[in-house]
């Protein structure tokens, strides 16, 4: 199964929970990206899932092996951010649930 194919599964799992919107298409940045009230939680790059995650999380799975921190064509890895390793074992679904969960926290966190 291509990338492609992996990342149409998960959007049609998960665009149908609430708040969640599925890629718009196009060709700007995060024209293939699940959204969470209009926020970009996981998207498809360059064949490989990307996912927001936090720092420490992607901390943890960088130095597992099961990705790098994604970068932007800025030539700057975003922190928060994880490019899954196409080779990966991880579950695509387990990882996007788990990129959404973060996002539903990240609207009860306090401003710092």
């Amino acid at each position: 199964m291509t990338p492609e194919d992996r990342f149409e599964e998960l959007v049609a799992e998960l665009s149908a929970l609430p708040e969640v919107s599925p890629p718009a298409g196009g060709r700007r940045f995060g024209a293939y990206a699940l959204r969470r009230r209009g926020r970009i939680v996981a998207m498809l790059a360059h064949g490989r899932l990307v996912v927001k995650l936090p720092r420490l999380r992607v901390d943890a799975l960088v130095a597992a092996g099961a990705g790098v921190r994604f970068d932007a064509n800025k030539g700057t890895p975003m922190v928060q951010w994880l490019s899954l390793d196409p080779g990966s074992a991880l579950s695509w679904s387990d990882l996007a649930r788990e990129a959404l969960a973060y996002a539903a926290s990240d609207d009860v966190r306090p401003a710092t």
